[in-house]
């Protein structure tokens, strides 16, 4: 890893960071680098490898691990489908993305001006991948035991939101179970419309289920639309 200089205004924003979360790191330069987006190092070429790309791969697997391993150990009557569905959910860019908000991860995000100018720091690409690379640098430095620790400490509520149906859903899922009910046909997803700037576009998108079409549903990405216009029907159909 490529070796950096933190100023002490940093380093005590770092402490006070992981002081707020119950965590302590003896490499602290681990941390701070996890908080380093991809955009900071394009731009400055003296630390072009000084991301935190390779902590959020290995942060996505130690994330994964953890989750399914609760999952498998907590719901032992249950089978590998709804085991697979509330994994998708807790470990899912949303999930993660206000998880990271929650604990302050967008003030301590390093990017670079383009990405500054655009809105990054709320973006919730930036903030799961970001949280996913805080994961991986305190697996790197404390171990499993610990990081195992930390997931579970914001992981275990988001699980029995979703395990009680009272947190987020998948609806796209949830619609085409309802629908192949009484069809085998899967629901059908049209985008209809794309507005606004690269950096900040909204999709509108219809979902047909036979000869009923429902929506259109925004988003700010293609992914989410569908998912609004699912949840849409879905409501709808079930009148909740």
């Amino acid at each position: 890893m490529t070796k950096q200089q933190i100023a002490p205004e940093r380093k005590k924003a770092l402490r006070t960071f992981c002081k707020q979360l119950d965590i302590s790191f003896r490499n602290i330069a681990l941390l701070d680098l996890a908080f380093h987006h991809r955009s900071y190092s394009n731009e400055n070429e003296v630390h072009l490898h000084l991301n935190n790309e390779r902590l959020e791969f290995l942060g996505d697997s130690v994330l994964g691990l953890v989750a399914a391993a609760y999952l498998y150990e907590t719901f032992s009557d249950n089978p590998e489908g709804d085991l697979a569905k509330i994994k998708s959910v807790v470990v899912s860019e949303k999930t993660l993305a206000s998880i990271a908000l929650d604990f302050g991860i967008d003030s301590m995000l390093v990017l670079g001006h383009g990405e500054e100018k655009s809105g990054g720091r709320k973006k919730h690409a930036i903030l799961a991948d970001c949280m996913e690379a805080v994961i991986g640098a305190y697996f790197i430095d404390s171990g499993y035991g610990a990081v195992e620790k930390f997931i579970l400490s914001f992981l275990i509520d988001e699980i029995v939101k979703v395990y009680n149906h009272r947190g987020i859903h998948d609806y796209k899922t949830l619609l085409q179970e309802l629908y192949q009910k009484e069809s085998k046909s899967c629901p059908r997803y049209e985008t209809v419309g794309v507005t606004g700037p690269d950096h900040n576009q909204t999709f509108s998108v219809l979902v047909t289920l036979g000869t009923k079409t429902y929506g259109p549903a925004l988003g700010k990405s293609k992914k989410e639309a569908e998912q609004n216009a699912a949840k849409t029907a879905y409501k709808i159909l079930t009148q909740t």
